[in-house]
């Protein structure tokens, strides 16, 4: 019942959205060179309570606890100890566009050893590299972990994944990437979703809202816009642009999520004529063999065991429905619901009228 509820419900945000509703230019585009840099570290989290990593099975942790100690002036050359209060971790982050020095940003820590928790534990200072190999930000504090496991003598339970965390503001930026953005002489915005139509409209709409033709349309992807000396630098004039509204055109699709069961189809998607028929098979096979006991006394009596099958068959008596040319998207949901199929059941009919070549839009199965 919650996955056919999650079904109308998103099929009617589909139903009742407008067809020509307009959106802001700042999101159906991207600014090329405004963009996000993955950051990636290797660090230690200390701090847990006997649920860090074996060191017998992870080397390199004790090997990088070592290493960070002689750092602090403390000599463990030759010394046996076996903490379990220590964790080897990957620390991942993103350093957000026009980002200085100084600025700090969310960071996730995920272990890579054997460690079974990393909650109550310590970030130690972890530098974090961009693909140039060069640090850009540096990473420390407690760790927030959303999971929890626990386990006594006969049973355990784990819920969420209690050896990945995040660190909200634990990374501080520590250089700037080398972009000017102020001495750009054009600007070229990327579509989100390319299309030919949109792209043409936010040309129109840019040079409408300017008063000169200052945006040209390079394809579907891409729009250029030149620099206009009447705007006090490239920045200002993005905020000038930045929220026009514009009606975007989109390709005809449904989109079915397989695990969940909900399908979601646009207001575009169009039918030709195609039989629909749906109907359930059950056929349900028990085998309940009987075994038999020889004669009480008998000298040469054996034990038979006797293979017993019971098959029993269910057709359920659905009809044909027919689907007539062009149908719209209310039309198509009324008949399939009328044959009373549930969203499950519903995909599958998606994919044969598909595979039939009557169902025009892409069909995107995840």
């Amino acid at each position: 019942m919650k996955r056919l509820a999650l079904f109308f419900v998103a099929l009617l945000v589909a139903l009742i959205a407008p067809a020509e509703a307009e959106v802001r230019l700042k999101d159906l585009v991207d600014v090329e060179g405004v963009r996000g840099n993955d950051l990636v570290g290797y660090g230690l989290v200390v701090g847990l309570n006997g649920t860090g990593d074996g060191l017998r099975n992870s080397p390199y942790t004790e090997e990088a606890l070592s290493s960070l100690l002689e750092r602090l002036g403390v000599n463990v050359q030759g010394e046996d100890f076996r903490p379990k209060n220590v964790a080897a971790v990957l620390v991942t982050a993103t350093l957000p566009p026009f980002a200085r020095a100084g600025m700090q940003i969310d960071v996730t820590v995920s272990a890579i050893g054997d460690a079974k928790s990393l909650t109550g534990g310590t970030l130690i200072m972890t530098p974090l590299n961009a693909p140039d190999g060069q640090v850009y930000a540096v990473a420390q504090g407690p760790v927030l972990v959303s999971g929890y496991s626990a386990k006594g003598e006969a049973a355990s339970v784990t819920e969420g994944v209690p050896t990945a965390g995040t660190i909200p503001n634990g990374g501080r930026v520590e250089r700037e990437l080398p972009f000017d953005f102020s001495s750009m002489k054009s600007i070229k915005l990327s579509l989100r979703s390319p299309d030919f139509t949109t792209a043409a409209r936010i040309e129109t709409a840019i040079n409408r809202q300017v008063g000169k033709p200052i945006a040209k349309m390079l394809d579907a992807t891409a729009v250029e816009i030149a620099y206009d000396p009447q705007f006090v630098s490239p920045a200002h004039e993005m905020s000038a642009i930045e929220n026009i509204e514009v009606q975007p055109e989109q390709e005809a699709r449904v989109v079915v999520d397989q695990r969940s069961g909900t399908i979601v189809l646009g207001a575009d998607v169009r039918i030709s004529s195609v039989a629909v028929a749906q109907g359930n098979l059950s056929i349900k096979i028990s085998e309940t063999p009987q075994a038999l006991q020889p004669n009480p006394f008998s000298k040469n009596g054996e034990t038979v065991v006797l293979p017993r099958t019971d098959i029993s068959v269910q057709d359920s008596d659905n009809k044909v429905a027919v689907v007539r040319e062009n149908v719209t998207l209310s039309d198509l949901v009324a008949g399939l619901n009328s044959l009373g199929v549930s969203p499950r059941e519903m995909i599958d009919i998606l994919k044969s009228i598909k595979a039939a070549g009557a169902l025009h839009a892409d069909l995107v199965v995840q």
